[in-house]
């Protein structure tokens, strides 16, 4: 079984690091005491983000009462680490100014603090409390922060507006209306740096879900005046995309499928059991040249015996006229930390351009299962 998360980050070797260089620099801390509150009975249980914020809570109690003063300590606590050292592991810094930090006479303080420890760890839940009591204000340094030197920081401001970032408190107003978040985005559009495009395109993306007519409209705008930009608004589409949207195919060349013919679809076979994978292919003609966008769609069957559709992308590629293609791929039904698979009849889908065209059914089997299937046969 692959290693936890949270038991990578924060164990007893780390803890015991983290209390050692307050220690050092702090001298009155009483590193002992610190160890066994967070390493307590609750420990174990304890999710990554709730060992998190039990760190943070303790930092909180053996720091500096005041303030100000708990930031210099931290602040020398994180230079003591190697240079340019950035881990997820750090977020407790950034989530230490979350939790004590909320203060309007701490306002200038924190937000200097959030710029420093985004840059060794990641500030992006620890803004989205202080976004929620003080929107404008809070949009308005995240606009500061898109302009700044350090990727890192810029990166706060896309990601930390995210309306729905995973692991995150969700922005219920940003998700009714986008407004600011887009001014930010707009900073952002041509940033040299791939992370920070990442987390433009990931912020489009989820704008994409309860607002498509308006991404459909940014797309169109943004699309073909910068490289760095066609790809913030490919990859923020993706959603769209994936959903077949006439209006974005459109916007990135990609034809109708009225001039593009598929021809023996098949699998090699019409079971297969959990943990192995399954084989297709299909021959791709077009008529004239065009762009072919190709996907295929995964009925899974679900825990409740409900079905869910999943598409995965094969290519994306030009066709000369009259040329023909053909495809052979693989599908894997090994069980995923984010993807746990079912017996039952599922399905699958070729789509060509948004269109489906073609569905084939096949049984999944639990291992055991399907080895005496074979067995019979």
């Amino acid at each position: 079984m692959p290693e936890l998360l949270k038991d990578r980050y924060y164990n007893f070797n780390s803890i015991h690091e983290l209390a050692f260089r307050i220690k050092v620099i702090y001298p009155s801390f009483r590193d002992s005491d610190f160890i066994s509150d967070i390493m307590d009975e609750t420990w174990e249980a304890l999710s990554l983000k709730g060992r998190m914020r039990h760190i943070t809570i303790n930092l909180g109690k053996y720091l500096p009462s005041e303030y100000e003063q708990a930031l210099a300590v931290l602040d020398q606590v994180i230079a003591s680490y190697p240079a340019h050292h950035n881990d997820l592991a750090f977020i407790y810094f950034p989530d230490f100014v979350e939790v004590y930090g909320q203060a309007e006479c701490n306002w200038d303080l924190s937000m200097a603090a959030l710029e420093r420890y985004t840059q060794c760890s990641t500030a992006e839940f620890a803004v989205r409390e202080f976004i929620i009591k003080h929107e404008e204000r809070m949009m308005a340094q995240m606009s500061i922060w898109a302009k700044h030197s350090n990727e890192h920081v810029r990166r706060l401001a896309s990601e930390g507006c995210r309306p729905a970032l995973p692991w995150g408190q969700a922005l219920a107003r940003f998700k009714k209306d986008p407004t600011l978040v887009l001014a930010v985005l707009g900073q952002l559009k041509a940033d040299p740096s791939l992370y920070v495009r990442k987390s433009v395109a990931n912020n489009l993306n989820d704008i994409s879900k309860t607002h498509p007519e308006l991404v459909v409209q940014i797309a169109s705008e943004w699309y073909g005046q910068n490289e760095y930009t066609d790809w913030i608004v490919k990859h923020g589409c993706r959603t769209l995309l994936k959903r077949g949207d006439k209006r974005v195919l459109a916007i990135f060349g990609v034809a109708d499928a009225r001039h593009i013919t598929v021809s023996d679809f098949s699998m090699r076979a019409k079971s297969v059991s959990i943990g192995e994978e399954i084989t297709f292919s299909f021959k791709v003609k077009a008529k004239k040249a065009a762009k072919v966008r190709l996907e295929y769609g995964i009925h899974y069957v679900k825990a409740n015996g409900t079905r869910n559709l999943k598409i995965f992308k094969i290519a994306e590629t030009s066709f000369a006229a009259k040329q023909e293609k053909t495809y052979i791929k693989k599908h894997s039904f090994a069980d995923l930390s984010t993807r746990k698979h079912y017996p039952g009849m599922h399905s699958l889908t070729l789509i060509v351009n948004g269109t489906e065209q073609g569905k084939l059914n096949f049984e999944v089997a639990a291992a055991d299962l399907f080895l005496k299937l074979n067995n019979l046969k």
